[in-house]
């Protein structure tokens, strides 16, 4: 009898398990009225950002604006460090999330298996360019400065090599940057071709603290002092690094993302700086999730 109720007590405590641990997988995943995952619910109608103020995070607020599935969605704004640790512990753990993204960024090369969603409003824009930006008399004052700039262009692999390469060592990448300008002297002949040594000319290059800035800034900076100029980088916010430009408080960038994320900044300015054109093609920003996510819109996500 004893036995009886011994057997009788441990199948009950077992039924108890197998009903929560049932219980329990109706609640792991929000559904819709589909019955299909509710990824919107999951991620807490959250979109996870960067800095405050930054293109990006200024345009997805925009975005929120716009779109009837992002109503009632907020977009937490920190820094790009924090975006990237909730990223990786997001894919580590095979969990929902939706980040702001852009390429140039070592994140496409740490994580291929990513995604834009399509962005049918056309808030984000399409395909952009990081033009080079100089003040008005560089030209005159400092033509071989002016010149070279000018002619400093590069592609997105050669961006992302630098700042996934620098994530993946710990070195900083403008230690990288000048490694790769010794390993690529033949694109470096191209930028300056025509362009005279200098004695010490003083040049001011304007950056954001961003490692896609940071990485182009650092390239043209050791190619620069290879022929004689003294190049300081000053890194800035980005509203900052425009009006530095058209102030003449620096003498160039290379950090403006048009015609979408830095719309704003380029019309507030434009008339008293140079538009060089792009030094780099085939930039693109938008809102980015993790393939396994079976969304591919911004339209396929809820309103809260």
């Amino acid at each position: 009898m004893k036995k009886a109720k011994h057997i009788g007590l441990i199948f009950g405590i077992l039924t108890i398990f197998i009903l929560a641990a049932c219980g329990g997988s109706d609640d792991d995943n929000a559904t819709d009225s589909n019955g299909e995952t509710d990824y919107s619910e999951e991620v807490d109608y959250t979109i996870i950002g960067i800095e405050p103020g930054a293109g990006i995070s200024v345009t997805t607020e925009a975005a929120i604006e716009e779109y009837d599935s992002l109503q009632g969605w907020s977009v937490e704004l920190s820094s790009t460090a924090a975006m990237m640790t909730e990223l990786r512990g997001a894919i580590e753990n095979e969990e929902p999330i939706v980040i702001t993204g852009w390429n140039p960024h070592w994140m496409f090369a740490e994580y291929p298996d990513m995604k834009y969603l399509d962005d049918p409003e056309g808030i984000y824009g399409g395909e952009e360019t990081l033009n080079s930006l100089a003040r008005i008399g560089l030209e005159e004052e400092k033509p071989e400065a002016y010149k070279l700039i000018d002619q400093f262009e590069w592609n997105v692999e050669d961006m992302e090599a630098i700042m996934y390469e620098a994530e993946e060592t710990g070195k900083e990448v403008e230690e990288v940057a000048v490694q790769w300008v010794e390993d690529n002297q033949d694109r470096v002949a191209e930028w300056v071709e025509g362009v005279e040594d200098v004695d010490g000319v003083e040049i001011e290059l304007a950056s954001t603290p961003w490692d896609s800035e940071r990485a182009s800034s650092g390239v043209l900076k050791e190619v620069m002092e290879q022929k004689g100029f003294n190049v300081t980088v000053t890194e800035l916010d980005v509203a900052i690094m425009f009006e530095s430009i058209a102030t003449g408080d620096a003498d160039a960038s290379l950090g403006a993302w048009l015609p979408i994320t830095h719309k704003d900044f380029y019309e507030a300015h434009q008339d008293n700086i140079v538009d060089l054109g792009p030094n780099l093609n085939g930039a693109k920003i938008g809102l980015v999730v993790p393939e396994y996510m079976d969304i591919d819109s911004i339209e396929d996500l809820n309103p809260r």
